[in-house]
């Protein structure tokens, strides 16, 4: 009868290891279903932290829509920061020139829009500041494409239907609009300057001397009934109903800017006035930008905005840009904005508050007047 010999156990064998960890041995798939279990966990959690900051990121690009058109057109939020930190920093009374001061009017306007700016900028991080002012601007440069995509549009149709141009202005091409297009150009034109003299149009489109177009002057289509008094230049002046329509079709609906059927005052108050106070269950109305913006004012800077969108649709222009030839979009809005702020006078003040008094008569939101202030 053989003998069979023990086998000598290797160090480290399944069975010591067992032993001396007091470990229960389980299959392979059940620990690989423990880790992915485990795994899967820790993915929800930060699924979890990931939709947190998307619905942050979201809700920054929300906010910033309202900051190129209400806030300012092209300073940017570091610039107005900065000039309110700077103020702050600042030892006694120092005089500040008007660039200055359009800045820090910017920053306590933002303020005033995004109610929640100052504290939180207080409280983030640097990465999280920095993550949101970003975020701002995508939403803010979109709002303005969107804008000036929709007046592509629109506006040809305006013009089209009033002034009944032969030939008609093309809503897809902008390269037929600006000073080569006869309409175009009488709108474009500035007011110190006669379009129907075929001297003073050849020499705008020729950019010959004397005739060069620049941010310095109102254009006519700004001014009611597209006429400017050369002995008042302020008559009138953004009045247009050109002006009021491409506001409404931003601020409220294209629809909206249909209601426009005059320059004159007072030409719709009472139908405006019937239609906001409307049953608002009869119709179900869509919510608008400035519902959205929480913009319940008619504002300068907001009458600055149009008016630059306005001027860049009827221009031939392609793409956004702040410079057009001679012609300076972002002085172009400076100027603006310093005749609603920064008025001479009590005098000017009181006709500044008077055509802000006017765009009431206009800007109707569904059930409830714009207020309009300086």
């Amino acid at each position: 009868m053989s003998q069979v010999e023990d086998i000598p156990q290797p160090k480290g064998s399944s069975r010591t290891s067992v032993a001396s960890s007091m470990a229960v041995p389980t299959s392979d798939n059940a620990r690989q279903r423990c880790k992915i279990a485990e795994l899967e966990e820790k993915l929800q959690v930060l699924e979890s932290g990931h939709a947190v900051k998307q619905r942050e990121t979201n809700y920054f690009m929300s906010q910033g829509r309202a900051l190129r058109r209400i806030v300012a057109l092209f300073d940017s939020i570091e610039d107005m920061i900065g000039e309110n930190d700077r103020r702050c920093d600042l030892e006694g009374d120092d005089d500040f020139d008007t660039s200055h001061d359009r800045l820090q009017s910017g920053y306590i306007i933002l303020n005033n829009t995004l109610t929640w700016f100052h504290k939180k900028t207080s409280d983030m991080e640097h990465g999280d500041y920095m993550h949101m002012l970003k975020k701002l601007r995508h939403g803010a440069d979109s709002a303005r494409g969107d804008d000036t995509s929709k007046l592509k549009a629109l506006v040809p149709d305006w013009v089209n239907r009033e002034w009944r141009p032969d030939p008609p202005i093309d809503p897809e091409d902008k390269h037929c609009r600006g000073f080569a297009h006869d309409t175009c150009g009488r709108l474009l034109c500035p007011t110190e300057l006669d379009w129907n003299d075929p001297i003073v149009r050849a020499g705008i489109r020729d950019r010959a001397d004397g005739y060069v177009v620049t941010k310095m002057s109102w254009p006519v289509f700004l001014y009611a009934g597209y006429t400017a008094d050369q002995n008042n230049l302020e008559e009138g002046l953004f009045k247009s109903k050109l002006l009021v329509q491409a506001f409404k079709a931003i601020f409220t609906s294209p629809s909206s800017a249909k209601d426009v059927s005059g320059d004159g005052d007072g030409a719709n108050i009472i139908e405006n006035h019937r239609r906001a106070t409307k049953d608002p269950l009869s119709k179900k109305v869509k919510t608008h930008v400035a519902q959205i913006i929480k913009m319940n004012k008619v504002s300068p800077r907001s009458i600055a905005y149009v008016s630059c969108q306005l001027r860049f649709a009827l221009s031939s222009v392609t793409s956004w840009r702040s410079i057009d030839g001679d012609f300076d979009y972002t002085q172009f809005w400076y100027n603006i904005v310093d005749f609603f702020e920064c008025p001479p006078g009590r005098a000017a003040q009181c006709n500044i508050d008077r055509l802000l008094t006017w765009w009431t008569r206009y800007i109707t939101f569904n059930n409830f007047n714009l207020t309009a202030v300086n």
